[in-house]
């Protein structure tokens, strides 16, 4: 008698992880924030890319360390909606880094401009006019 294996679920889109998937561990309480050796998750691994597109260390620390938090974060669940109509093994670009780095320019933009900085600083370099 054969015994059927099932795949593992991942927490955060609740879908099977099949066999040669890419997959990732999860740490629950980020090890940066004291979470080395804590409790890890299976996941898909753009579920894991998803998690630490949008959410900062801090956060997942913070308010984000139970995959049923992780679940319930409105964008979150919007992309576990969305999983759900791709098949197991399911690849593509997550987006969301792009923004917080964005985000972060423009706050640096605007700090320069409340203390009166140029706006754009050239780069000087071996390869600009006038240097050698």
């Amino acid at each position: 008698m054969q015994e059927s294996i099932c795949a593992p679920i991942c927490p955060l889109c609740q879908r099977p992880i099949p066999e040669g998937v890419p997959q990732s561990l999860h740490h629950l309480a980020p090890k940066l924030k004291g979470g080395k050796g804590g409790p890890v998750v299976l996941l898909h691994h753009i579920c894991h890319k998803e998690i630490h597109a949008a959410l900062t260390e801090a956060e997942l620390a913070r308010d984000f360390n139970t995959p049923e938090a992780l679940r319930n974060h409105p964008r979150r669940a919007k992309f576990a909606a969305w999983m759900a109509k791709r098949p197991p093994d399911f690849m593509s670009k997550v987006s969301g880094r792009r923004r917080r780095q964005e985000a972060f320019g423009e706050s640096i933009f605007r700090t320069m401009k409340a203390r009166g900085l140029p706006e754009a600083t050239p780069r000087a370099g071996p390869n600009r006019e006038g240097f050698s």
